[in-house]
């Protein structure tokens, strides 16, 4: 049993790398061991399953058939070792996650801090941006975002509260310029946007109206891809601007910023962490979904 567990692993490696010698190298061992090794397997199974040339190696018909069941199997049993192993294993390791620069209630909260402080073995690399990728493809382990944007295949974890957005301006423009009333008095007024990339067009304010939703473009007097650029702005009196209540509470609570057409802006869902599903997560991912879960429990 035992040698036909070690010739599958072998076969996986040769059926792979289409290579004894790069099959070897990945399994740490010589090249006429696995030539051994495949052989006695043969003789077991009783049918060739590599066709062997001076210059290359191929599967036969019965090697792909069989290629293609044991595969499945033998992964799940490493994986099924590695869960064990990591049972009594601390998480540790680089997380690499993608958090949108608006998430407020994730990047400056007791979350990340009490995390790091549960896990001190895992070590955060956070990357700040508004752009739209794929994570997987990029190298990341999760992200955050709003749950609106996430794509249909990953798996979500709600990280905040329900956010609103709504226009904002200081005390002294609003002085000057007056209140608009309606979302279409923004078009008499001096904004101020974003959009993430100079090839983009700038974001359409959102509003909702009579429980319909409904956006505006306004036409900015200043573009940026700079929340704190905008803040400073419109505190500046520079004009309106547009964000997550979240993000402008501070200049709310010192009086540096006001509110603006609250009746048109309903709360909706917030942030969430995700992830890609797999069949087996890292241990320093499930740990992150798990605190995360916990401290959503509280």
């Amino acid at each position: 049993m035992i040698d036909d567990l070690e010739g599958i692993s072998v076969f996986l490696a040769v059926a792979e790398a289409r290579n004894f010698r790069l099959a070897g190298e990945r399994l740490g061992v010589t090249r006429s061991a696995v030539s051994q090794a495949l052989q006695r397997l043969e003789d077991r199974v009783g049918v060739a399953l590599v066709q062997r040339t001076t210059r290359s190696v191929s599967l036969t018909e019965a090697g792909e058939v069989f290629f293609e069941a044991v595969r499945p199997s033998v992964r799940q049993v490493k994986d099924a070792m590695q869960t064990v192993r990591e049972m009594q294993a601390r998480p540790s390791g680089l997380l690499r996650i993608t958090v949108s620069s608006i998430a407020e209630s994730f990047l400056s909260g007791t979350l990340l801090a009490g995390f790091i402080e549960a896990c001190p073995d895992v070590k955060l690399d956070i990357v700040i941006t508004d752009e739209e990728f794929d994570i997987v493809e990029a190298g990341f382990d999760a992200g955050v975002r709003l749950g609106e944007v996430i794509e249909q295949d990953m798996i979500a974890i709600s990280v905040s509260e329900k956010q609103r957005q709504c226009p904002v301006a200081s005390p002294a423009y609003l002085e000057r310029c007056g209140h608009p009333r309606h979302p279409r008095d923004l078009q008499n007024h001096a904004c101020i946007g974003w959009r993430p990339r100079p090839d983009t067009a700038p974001y359409r304010w959102e509003f909702t109206e009579n429980h319909r939703d409904f956006d505006f473009a306004v036409d900015p007097a200043v573009t940026t891809n700079d929340m704190g650029m905008m803040i400073r702005l419109a505190c500046a009196g520079a004009g309106i601007t547009f964000g997550m209540v979240e993000t402008f509470q501070p200049y709310f609570d010192r009086g540096e910023l006001v509110p603006l057409l609250e009746d048109f802006c309903p709360p909706f869902p917030g942030f969430y962490l995700y992830y890609p599903r797999r069949q087996r997560q890292p241990l320093k991912l499930r740990a992150l979904v798990d605190y995360v879960r916990r401290a959503g429990r509280r």
